[in-house]
């Protein structure tokens, strides 16, 4: 992907519930992550049953998908705080290699 002028950095995705979210974002601003999405009325299956994408009632009540990208040398820590964090909660993370085209985009100050 050098060859397209892209650089090399580590995509988060985590779904937890809404009531979650606040202590997943807190965990990666604490973590220097410049930024993230975040995505509510996640829909889906799994190891708690079926998960409807509507929000009933308000957007705790549902999931959300969050997703940061971060240089590779900054992953470490927001792994390992993420893991400690769904030690104690549902949800889910997914961690991958992904191309980005403005990699100061993604690196805090």
């Amino acid at each position: 992907m050098n060859e397209l002028g892209l650089t090399r950095m580590v995509k988060v995705e985590i779904v937890v519930r809404g009531d979650d979210v606040e202590a997943v974002r807190d965990l990666l601003h604490a973590a220097g992550v410049s930024g993230w999405t975040s995505l509510s009325g996640v829909s889906g299956f799994g190891h708690h049953g079926n998960h409807e994408g509507r929000l009933l009632f308000n957007e705790r009540a549902g999931l959300v998908l969050l997703i940061t990208v971060l240089p590779p040398d900054r992953a470490a820590p927001v792994v390992t705080g993420l893991r400690t964090l769904l030690d104690q909660r549902p949800g889910v993370m997914f961690v991958g290699e992904t191309w980005v085209s403005r990699p100061d985009y993604f690196r805090a100050d």
